[in-house]
């Protein structure tokens, strides 16, 4: 994998994360389609998270993870969200450019109170724990908007919606 394929597949996931981010319903945050899932405002705060990711593997060997003290990113509106998912693409934008194709390579690790629990390429952790990450909570943020009659915008091709 080439730098240049990873920037290029980021721009494309996240302007269509963009996309289904701005269709939330502003007066629809705090609903939920199940009591165990994530309130619709929940979700895309995570999605927001999962962006936030590329930093600490372009520019820390690792990453210690205390889930006793991590409090959750958690916008309080659509707006908010939306500008602050904005800035968080942006920043990831920079950071990948100022990349060579060895940081790839290099290797990351993320502790979960100090044990290491994954250690692989920053290449693949990005992938997984920033890109597939959002794709995945994506996938299940246009259920709700299909639960909640918003139209679906294509991530890979027209929608059941964009179609006609």
């Amino acid at each position: 994998m080439t730098l240049q394929s990873l920037v290029a597949e980021y721009d494309h996931e996240t302007q269509t994360t963009r996309r289904l981010l701005e269709r939330i319903p502003a007066d629809r945050l705090e609903w939920r389609p199940h009591p165990k899932s994530f309130s619709a405002g929940a979700l895309a705060s995570h999605i927001v998270e999962c962006v936030n990711w590329l930093e600490p593997i372009f520019t820390r060997d690792e990453l210690d993870f205390d889930p006793r003290t991590f409090l959750p990113y958690q916008a309080a509106s659509l707006d908010e969200l939306l500008s602050t998912y904005d800035q968080t693409v942006s920043s990831g934008e920079a950071l990948l450019a100022a990349l060579d194709e060895a940081s790839l390579s290099a290797t990351w690790r993320l502790k979960i109170m100090g044990k290491v629990r994954v250690e692989r390429p920053r290449s693949e952790a990005f992938r997984d724990f920033t890109l597939s990450h959002m794709i995945h909570h994506r996938g299940q943020l246009s259920v709700y908007l299909r639960l909640l009659d918003v139209p679906v915008p294509g991530s890979y091709g027209p929608t059941a919606d964009e179609r006609g």
